[in-house]
């Protein structure tokens, strides 16, 4: 079983960091609207399937009463 070097660990983890492509600002403000939008969206979706199915749920169990 190899020994867990600390100073090793942090170096390899710094080659890794230096290799990664980071996204510039306006990519990311790009991405932050793209994802609100989705989650208006999927939350107005949501909104309308669900008064949907309350109404559904009602009128069925309104006609065993």
């Amino acid at each position: 079983m190899s020994k867990f070097n600390p100073f090793e660990f942090v170096q390899e983890v710094r080659q890794e960091v230096s290799k990664v492509t980071w996204p510039t600002r306006k990519e990311v403000w790009i991405t932050t609207v793209m994802v609100l939008i989705m989650v208006a969206l999927a939350s107005v979706f949501f909104l309308f399937t669900d008064l949907a199915l309350g109404w559904l749920v009602n009128w069925v169990l309104g006609l065993g009463a």
